[in-house]
């Protein structure tokens, strides 16, 4: 302290020396900065290294007082800040000697306070918190013991777990898991128990990859036990949506691998060979593998096994459906909203998946479809890939109400170039088959119906024939069931196609042409008698002008007309075709099922079913019905079914092509057909052909039959738009073909009566007779002959071929017509004819009709008051013969002109004469 106080006063000596405070700052200012930089600058070093070389003596001095100076004013400095803060200095000083006393004692207190601590510890706390120390120290161990049992038991459920993981219990797994991982966070603060809480978790997210495993299982084989374990498992984990989304994943790796296995295990074993290279490959590089061989099995087996997912699917649709029922129904089970959002959730994710899985099943099979090239299969094979496909659409409509457009639009693809190469050929069959064929009966059974052929078993309107109406069940008909409905409890819809093929063939054809002698006495031998009738002839007796089985019963009238006006009653009324016409009927059976399993097609197929037709059609008219020959008769028959003959020419044979038509259009045309050499339509004796042309005619009608039989099946098949074509074609090609029957008949009718003969002889009677006659001419008896003549060898044909009531009717028409326009051709012939003449032609007239009632059932006589107008034509006045021409203009110019001109002088005068043939030729100036 005295030093400091010293220092103090040495410190105030300097203070009071007189300085200049300006010049002071000066000198501090002017210290270098280096000086204030840190303690241990060192300064001695400093100056002495900034000594110049050459030392200056003078110089050093200057800068040594230089120094000082600076020292003296940082000194005084100093010393006036110390000399500022004295009386602070002192004061503390004052508290520091305060606080050293202050410690003093409180060491002190210490002592004295560690004595009494010393005290109360060996007569309190050793002796009585020691017990209680204790106390507390047992009950902390039996609480640890308890704690250990508990983990003992935590730690011996993993055993459990994996028995019941064995045994599928997955719901009683989660459950137990989930009430030890409860357990285990009680007892988390122990170090063997947070081990064990993480190996549950480890052991419930096993549980959770084998429920994954589980419920990807459900996918190919739905068991409703093993799912309703699944989803109770995954509602104790609350992750139900999760498991729909999980399952909609596995539904779809399902239909992808099922597929490919499928497919690459006809590839391998056609392969024939170990190699893998083929499990490296793209599902749709995969398909172009396939054989045509195993084409089709690999296609069914494909549909096989996707039936199997889809079923699957809807089996677990209907299992949520009846599962939300339940719940609906029990009373108190309304459930929180949580559980209401999830089941809508659940609910629309499965509608739409329904959508979903359908275009993934649609989108693999139309990459199978078009991975191979199918123009080239054979007829029956490309039914059963339409089946397969018209089947799975099915399902497919069934399964979502989808119309299957992706296999529509690729079963489309193959179907039309398959349909264009077969049409072509077909014919091209078609052509060959009418021109090599000789137009003979083909014998079939007389209850025949095309019902009955195996092409058309796919109608399902084929019954027994001995099987009436009456005698079937009168039970409604059972509600159809769905794929899904008859197929849930086993099977498979497309195991069909196997049946199919195994189906007996159909029993069409008689023996040798007729049936057995007691059917025929039972046709013919009373018909007054319904119990003599068989049940086949009442209720599907073969009409003689189709052919066809109506569905009505034949009344007993019917059956007597029959038998009176069929030729050749010994032969039952079997149809009348030829093997061509049943080729072609077996034809259009395979198209029928093209298009009824292929309904996208439809209107192509029965374009080209109608070109079938209308090739037929034509080849029937250019071999039989063309008129060649100049008849007699001034009225030429001109048929009416001519214009539609012109079309088929112009659209469809190859002749008429054009020369700028392309290759392709020439390639859809097909040449014109020729009669076969063997077929001789030159015999008279044979009354020019007339069992070929019957055969041909009526099978042509036949046909035309089945068509309408056919037609509401078509109309049922035929796209909207496209339905006035087949009502077109209906209307003016197959309403035709009967129409035929004319021109074809016409040619017979014109040669089998010698019309020259009996003009030659007309034309040499004397008509200006003055007496009345009580004999008719020779040329009646001739022409009668010639009536019975034809009549004879009528007969001799109907031994060949029967000859039904409409073909005879026509016949004799076109006779008779073309006898009762001879007959007024040679009235016109007359030159010169009195009233005794004129009786005279009405007498013959009438002799040949009273006879030709006798050879004919025809009624009426066609053309009968053609004749008798004309005769009694010659008695009319001036006036009613000016309205008679201007009435009749079915008489020819020549025929008119003769009757004015036989009749000038008896009671038409000259000018009246003028006048009349006036009327005549403006009547024929109009068809100039």
């Amino acid at each position: 302290f005295q030093d400091v106080m010293q220092l103090l006063e040495e410190l105030r000596e300097l203070r009071e020396q007189p300085t200049d405070p300006q010049a002071e700052q000066e000198i501090i200012d002017s210290i270098e900065e280096v000086y204030f930089s840190s303690d241990s600058f060192d300064m001695v070093q400093y100056e002495l290294e900034k000594l110049p070389p050459d030392l200056n003596l003078l110089e050093l001095e200057e800068y040594r007082d230089k120094l000082k100076r600076q020292q003296a004013a940082v000194s005084k400095r100093v010393a006036d800040l110390i000399l500022e803060k004295q009386p602070s200095y002192v004061k503390e000083l004052e508290r520091v000697t305060s606080l050293q006393t202050n410690l003093q004692l409180a060491a002190v207190i210490c002592t004295n306070a560690r004595r009494q601590l010393r005290s109360a510890k060996e007569g309190f706390t050793e002796a009585s918190l020691g017990l209680l120390a204790n106390q507390r120290r047992r009950q902390l161990l039996t609480g640890l013991l308890k704690s250990l049992r508990t983990i003992k038991t935590l730690q011996r459920t993993d055993v459990r777990l994996s028995e019941m993981l064995e045994e599928e219990d997955y719901s009683g797994a989660i459950q137990l898991c989930l009430e030890c991982q409860k357990a285990a966070s009680t007892f988390k603060h122990y170090h063997c128990i947070s081990e064990l809480n993480s190996k549950l978790q480890d052991t419930l997210e096993q549980i959770e990859e084998q429920l994954d495993v589980a419920l990807s299982k459900t996918c190919k084989h739905f068991d409703v036990s093993h799912y309703t374990k699944v989803q109770l498992a995954y509602k104790l984990l609350g992750k139900t949506q999760t498991a729909m989304d999980q399952l909609h994943m596995h539904f779809t790796q399902a239909i992808h691998n099922t597929v490919f296995q499928v497919v690459l295990g006809y590839v391998e074993l056609c392969a024939g060979n170990a190699d893998t290279k083929f499990q490296k490959m793209q599902y749709k590089d995969l398909c172009t593998h396939i054989t045509t061989d195993s084409y089709i099995p690999c296609l069914t087996d494909l549909c096989k096994a996707l039936w199997e997912v889809m079923l699957s699917y809807h089996l677990t649709m209907q299992w949520h459906d009846e599962h939300y029922k339940e719940e609906e129904a029990t009373p108190g089970a309304e459930g929180s909203d949580e559980s209401t959002v999830g089941r809508s959730y659940v609910k629309k994710k499965l509608e739409h998946g329904l959508t979903r899985i359908w275009q993934d099943v649609q989108l693999k099979v139309k990459v199978y479809l078009l991975g191979t090239d199918v123009s080239n299969f054979k007829y029956d094979d490309f039914i059963v890939v339409l089946d397969v496909i018209s089947r799975l659409m099915q399902v497919g409509e069934e399964f979502c109400g989808s119309k299957s457009e992706v296999l529509q639009e690729s079963i489309k693809r193959q179907s039309v170039n398959y349909f264009k190469n077969y049409h072509r050929t077909r014919l091209e069959e078609l052509r060959m088959f009418l021109e090599n064929e000789t137009w003979e009966l083909c014998p079939v059974k007389y209850n025949f119906s095309i019902a009955q052929l195996h092409e058309f078993k796919f109608m399902g309107q084929c019954r027994s024939p001995s099987v009436s109406p009456s005698r079937q069940p009168e039970s409604t008909e059972p509600v159809e069931l769905s794929l899904f409905e008859q197929y849930l409890q086993g099977g498979n819809p497309f195991e069909m196609q196997i049946d199919n093929k195994e189906e007996e063939t159909e029993d069409v054809l008689a023996s040798n042409g007729y049936e057995s002698d007691e059917l025929e006495k039972s046709v013919y031998q009373d018909y007054d008698s319904d119990s003599d009738v068989p049940e086949e002839l009442k209720q599907d007796y073969v009409d003689e002008q189709t052919g066809d089985a109506p569905v009505k019963s034949v009344s007993r009238e019917t059956l007597r007309s029959q038998k009176r006006s069929d030729y050749n009653l010994n032969r039952t009324n079997a149809p009348i075709l030829t093997n061509t016409t049943l080729n072609m009927i077996r034809l259009v059976g395979k198209y029928m099922q093209m298009m009824n399993i292929l309904k996208p097609i439809a209107f192509d197929v029965i374009h080209s079913v109608s070109q079938l037709f209308d090739y037929y059609l034509y080849a029937v008219y250019t071999f039989f019905g063309r008129n060649d020959m100049v008849c007699i008769s001034k009225h030429f028959y001109s048929p009416p079914c001519s214009v539609l003959i012109l079309n088929i020419m112009q659209y469809l044979l190859w002749e008429n092509a054009g020369p700028h038509a392309s290759p392709e259009e020439r390639k859809e045309k097909v040449p014109s057909p020729h009669l076969s050499q063997l077929v001789v339509l030159t015999a008279s004796d044979t009354l020019y052909g007339l069992a070929e042309r019957v055969v041909a005619t009526e099978s042509l009608v036949f046909l035309a039959e089945q068509f309408e039989f056919l037609q509401p099946h078509l109309d049922t098949i035929m796209p909207s738009a496209k339905k006035p074509f087949l009502q077109q074609f209906y209307s003016q090609t197959v309403s035709t073909a009967s129409e035929l029957r004319k021109p074809i008949y016409w040619i017979v009718a014109a040669k089998a009566i010698d019309y020259e003969q009996m003009l030659l002889l007309m034309a040499g009677v004397k008509w200006d007779i003055k007496e009345i006659m009580s004999q008719h001419n020779v040329y009646v008896d001739v022409l009668l002959k010639e009536f019975e003549k034809f009549n004879q060898r009528l007969g001799d044909v109907s031994k060949i071929v029967r000859i039904p009531l409409p073909v005879s009717n026509v016949l004799w028409e076109h006779c008779i017509r073309l006898a009762n326009r001879t007959l007024v051709e040679g009235y016109a012939n007359v030159k010169k004819c009195s009233n005794e003449g004129r009786a005279l032609m009405q007498l013959d007239f009438q002799q040949f009709l009273m006879k030709l009632e006798k050879l004919t059932d025809l009624r009426p006589i066609p053309d009968k008051e053609f004749v008798e107008t004309y005769i009694k034509a010659y008695y009319l006045t001036e006036n009613d013969m000016e309205q008679f021409i201007k009435n009749h203009r079915e008489y020819s110019m020549k025929q008119l002109t003769n009757l004015v001109n036989v009749c000038l002088g008896s009671h038409i005068n000259k000018k009246a004469r003028q006048k009349l043939l006036a009327a005549i030729d403006d009547i024929d100036r109009p068809k100039r």
